[in-house]
């Protein structure tokens, strides 16, 4: 019998540390049956953490889900009897395990499935066979260039661009006298709502390593970075760790497995700029300077990293490299659509009954990913919208849904891919508000180098700020969209080129909302609030003090039994009456 307890950040912040320590104190007191304890990263249920994988004897395996330290010890019993029914309730229900069993997993191929922090694990299930055949069965970096062709793979970070097209014109590109050449992976996961690259790294660090192994052999690199963020702490630890493992085994470092190839891999961890996932901006940060992007022309191929030929490209894009190497190209190729191949993680978040790690192949519609994983909106309310692209991104209503994951599709909506954000919003959710909610991200982390990012998105947050505010002017609207498109024109980097994006989608898609905001003073979702007022039914409330109770500000009275009042010159609109409200006797007009 064996335990793993899931622990990507996910679950050690739902409380899996407190149940693995518990069960780690019951295998100490006494484990007759010799019952291993291991952990493994997220699979992706986030939305069920803490999770306990029970493996049986015969290795079936038995899931159990929003386990708290308190199960622990009926977990211990049941592990110890082997009489499992002794945990039916922390079983998986059939519904829920839906949420894997529809995906298609590539690059999350080993996520929750291994232990992270074992290299035997990773080579037990496959690992390091990808670069073993490379360097061994004399395939040369065209023919490893052509397997990424055939596959199609094209860069996940938000731009879609071709993988090998960027790894061929590395290799061509003249080192100079210096003859040094970099390959760098951008961990600097920056988007609101995006957690894919922290998963892989915490979950399957390994693969990461043999993916950027076999990316450098293509282009003739032997120093490998991969420019974290800081404030991914667990990642950096795992793959610090994976690193050391790794370069003991031969697998970094100096003549790997006697092939004459030495590639050195180190991590730089980032200050949290979201400026930074621009690869010019990272390669500035990476030499000391500030995150500012640099002109293109010349591009990183051919001067990047201290000028020199340099490949970046994100951890979802390595990830799926070994596979490629062991499958071929043209089986990642076969899945997908004829614009964009293979498969693609998602971060599912926000109003979702079932969020987490999504991987869907590409042509998998929204409304599959949503409603046929997801498991739709929460709380049984109302599906309105859908963030895609991080905060650069774009909201797409509910007649969208049937829009295909694919980058040209997506882009004809006014949305784009991104790095795999996707936002669930209900019908409570302002979509001006939400609006005004990216704009300010950008406009924040904007580097300030060019005037249109600079200046244009702080004018525009300004007119959002006025609107949701109730004090929105006619022309307000046609100054934005002005806005958008000077700032898309002017802008030197994908950051300023992409900010717009949530205005323009939520101009086109929810002007009725932006209007009624404008011409109303109305805020039709109830959420802005200047825009709002509270107040008691008489006919409805029952007097039970629950709202009385919970207002910061004194501002209900009322006997108890008898209905209650709200005095609007103290309400400050903190919505905290309407939520300890169980009759549904506070009102928001």
């Amino acid at each position: 019998m064996r335990l793993v307890i899931g622990e990507g950040s996910c679950g050690l912040a739902a409380g899996a540390g407190a149940v693995h320590e518990r069960l780690a104190e019951l295998r100490d007191q006494s484990n007759p049956a010799g019952i291993e304890l291991g952990i493994t990263g997220c699979n992706g249920m986030c939305f069920l953490e803490p999770i306990v994988d029970v493996y049986d004897d015969e290795g079936q395996l038995h899931r159990l889900v929003k386990v708290q330290a308190k199960d622990a010890d009926k977990i211990w019993e049941a592990a110890t009897t082997g009489d499992l029914s002794l945990v039916d309730k922390l079983l998986i229900t059939p519904e829920d395990a839906e949420f894997l069993s529809k995906q298609t997993r590539i690059a999350l191929r080993d996520c929750g499935v291994i232990d992270p922090e074992n290299i035997d694990d990773y080579i037990a299930h496959g690992g390091y066979q990808a670069i073993t055949k490379i360097l061994t069965e004399g395939m040369t970096p065209d023919d490893v260039i052509e397997q990424i062709d055939v596959s199609g793979l094209a860069g996940r970070g938000g731009a879609g661009f071709s993988t090998a097209f960027k790894w061929r014109a590395a290799k061509n590109a003249d080192a100079g006298e210096d003859g040094r050449k970099f390959l760098i992976c951008n961990a600097d996961e920056g988007d609101p709502g995006a957690f894919m690259d922290r998963a892989v790294i915490e979950g399957d660090p390994h693969a990461l390593i043999e993916g950027m192994l076999v990316g450098a052999y293509a282009i003739g690199a032997n120093e490998a970075i991969v420019y974290v963020r800081a404030e991914y702490p667990l990642a950096i630890v795992r793959l610090r760790k994976a690193i050391e493992d790794a370069t003991a085994r031969g697998y970094l470092g100096d003549d790997i497995l006697g092939s004459g190839f030495s590639c050195t891999l180190r991590i730089k961890a980032g200050a949290g700029a979201f400026v930074c996932g621009e690869e010019t901006a990272l390669i500035e940060s990476l030499e000391g300077k500030r995150g500012m992007p640099r002109l293109k022309p010349p591009f990183p191929a051919q001067a990047g990293y201290w000028h020199q030929p340099s490949n970046i490209n994100n951890v979802e894009t390595y990830a799926n490299v070994a596979w490629i190497i062991n499958n071929g190209g043209a089986a990642f190729a076969a899945m997908g659509t004829e614009n964009s191949k293979g498969t693609k993680v998602f971060a599912l978040s926000g109003k979702i009954a079932r969020g987490g790690l999504v991987e869907v192949p590409m042509g998998t519609t929204l409304r599959e990913v949503i409603f046929g994983i997801g498991g739709g909106i929460r709380d049984g309310k109302e599906f309105k919208a859908v963030q895609l692209g991080g905060p650069s991104g774009g909201c797409l209503p509910a007649e969208k849904l049937d829009t295909v994951i694919d980058y040209r599709e997506l882009g004809a909506t006014g949305a784009i891919m991104g790095s795999g954000g996707m936002v669930v919003m209900d019908e409570s959710t302002c979509m001006v508000g939400m609006a005004r909610f990216f704009l300010d991200f950008t406009a924040k982390e904007s580097c300030g180098k060019c005037v249109h990012c600079r200046l244009g998105t702080k004018r525009m947050l300004e007119i959002l700020d006025r609107i949701v505010a109730g004090k929105g002017e006619q022309g307000d609207i046609e100054k934005l969209e002005e806005l958008c498109y000077a700032i898309k024109d002017g802008a030197l980097c994908g950051l300023g080129q992409t900010a717009p994006n949530p205005v323009l989608t939520t101009i086109r898609y929810f002007r009725d909302e932006l209007e009624a905001h404008i011409d109303e003073g109305r805020c039709p979702a109830g959420e802005c609030r200047e825009l709002i007022s509270y107040s008691i039914d008489k006919d409805t409330c029952v007097g039970c003090t629950a709202c009385a109770r919970q207002c910061p500000v004194g501002a209900i009275s009322g006997e108890v039994k008898h209905p209650h009042e709200i005095d609007p010159a103290l309400c400050i609109k903190c919505g905290n009456c309407k939520t300890a409200c169980r009759f549904g006797a506070v009102q928001v007009a």
